[in-house]
């Protein structure tokens, strides 16, 4: 066909094609689970998986790269009917349709993934993963409480580490069970008695909880929201140690430490006694070393100051021969400044009789008299002018009195602020208000607003 009749079309290659597709179908799909029926299953010697999923009415193609399938612990055969977490894309290659597993269980504890998945995004966008929150565990515990089975290997592996370690370190066990329908109520309730335990003698101050490995069923307890939001709400430390190391579980992503094992959780909240002995040891050394240097300096200072000591009788005859010295030497200053005194006494007692005040003073006595009188005239002066102008000021003050304006009916009403209200904007149905009248006030509440 002839391309020249119209040189605005756009004509794609076989590769632009495929390649187009796959760019929308990988867009348009984000992350899908499919359920379905396995076959045709192939493992190459790359590591790669290839299968057929179906059902009764349809297959896909799909394939599962090695970097995803080696950590599966589920042994894959055609005829197993599985649960699929997969991308939708196109092999351009083929232009076949496909999906790229990322993920694969069993349907059997497919619907019990599927709500581990739905919880856990949940709790991540409430932040109760946050690391913010998470608190730190204590250098050295003086109370642990161990939250499990009484009877399971868990708690036996926890106490024999614990023995080992720190054996001084009081243990206090909070019997549960740790699998089927009462479990993930009586963890609730652990965990709430150990809380309740901080006012007594001995509260505990760091938390264990936890059992040893199982399948998902078994595990189940621990990824119960109310036992996650227990955890989250406690205030003492908790450890996390459910199942394997390979096992994760809600709880040991909202505890404030995952151990991968109960015995790697009593490491985590034990310290190790030899070590702490050791540092013991280190620390006695360095304060005995301490205090033999301060021994040292202080024995050096006193022979120094002894050599330095003189006898008290020499010191005493000394001050006594100083105590003379300066007894001589005031007596002498007292009676050169008596004498000094007596002559300007003298020549004072002359000049005062020169000026003698009897007639200077009658003087002022009448100007004072004068000066009284006047003062007299004009506070009375200033007296009247003032009255004046209050009574002007009073009668002026009562004509604007917002009193008198109440007086004749009207009324000022305020909000429970105190605010005065100028317009039914300021309120709503239901607020409380006080109208002050001209006798009197009113609380009031507003039934209706009109804004008209």
């Amino acid at each position: 066909m002839d391309n020249s009749a119209n040189p605005q079309r756009e004509i794609l290659s076989v590769t632009d094609l495929n390649r187009r597709a796959r760019s929308l179908l990988e867009a348009q799909f984000k992350q899908i689970w499919v359920e379905g029926e396995i076959s045709n299953f192939s493992r190459p010697a790359s590591g790669h998986w290839y299968f057929t999923l179906k059902d009764n009415g349809a297959q896909v193609r799909c394939a599962m790269f090695a970097n995803r399938n080696r950590g599966l612990r589920l042994q894959v055969q055609n005829g197993m009917h599985v649960i699929v977490r997969a991308k939708v894309s196109l092999y351009e290659g083929r232009g076949d349709y496909q999906l790229i597993a990322e993920n694969l269980i069993d349907a059997g504890e497919g619907l019990l993934q599927r709500q581990f998945e739905e919880l856990k995004r949940k709790l991540t966008e409430q932040g109760l993963f946050s690391e913010q929150r998470k608190q730190a565990l204590p250098a050295l515990p003086s109370h642990i409480g161990v939250i499990t089975s009484p009877t399971g290997a868990a708690i036996k592996d926890i106490l024999a580490v614990l023995a080992r370690r720190f054996p001084s370190i009081p243990v206090s066990i909070l019997p549960v069970a740790v699998q089927g329908k009462e479990a993930a109520s009586q963890i609730v309730a652990a965990i709430e008695l150990a809380q309740r335990q901080q006012d007594s003698e001995q509260p505990i101050d760091a938390l264990i909880v936890g059992r040893g490995g199982g399948s998902l069923e078994d595990l189940w307890p621990f990824n119960e929201e109310c036992v996650a939001r227990a955890i989250f709400a406690c205030p003492i430390p908790i450890v996390a140690a459910v199942g394997h190391e390979v096992d994760f579980t809600i709880a040991d992503f909202v505890a404030d430490v995952r151990a991968a094992t109960p015995s790697a959780a009593a490491e985590l909240l034990s310290p190790d006694r030899e070590e702490w002995l050791l540092s013991l040891k280190k620390h006695q050394h360095t304060l005995s070393s301490s205090l033999q240097r301060q021994l040292l300096n202080a024995n050096q200072q006193l022979s120094n100051l002894s050599k330095r000591l003189r006898h008290p009788g020499q010191q005493l005859q000394e001050q006594a021969q100083r105590l003379d010295e300066l007894e001589a030497r005031f007596t002498l200053a007292i009676r050169q400044q008596l004498t000094l005194q007596h002559s300007q006494l003298k020549t004072l007692s002359a000049t005062l009789n020169q000026h003698k005040p009897h007639h200077q003073i009658d003087r002022l006595s009448v100007q004072n008299q004068q000066l009284a009188q006047q003062l007299q005239r004009a506070m009375h002066h200033r007296l009247d002018s003032y009255q004046q102008r209050l009574k002007a000021n009073s009668l002026a003050l009562h004509t604007l009195s917002p009193l008198q304006t109440l007086s004749r009916g009207y009324a000022i009403t305020k909000d429970q602020q105190g605010h005065i209200i100028r317009s039914s904007d300021d309120v709503q149905v239901g607020d409380q208000v006080s109208t002050q009248l001209g006798y009197g006030q009113l609380n009031c509440t507003v039934d209706a607003v009109n804004n008209d």
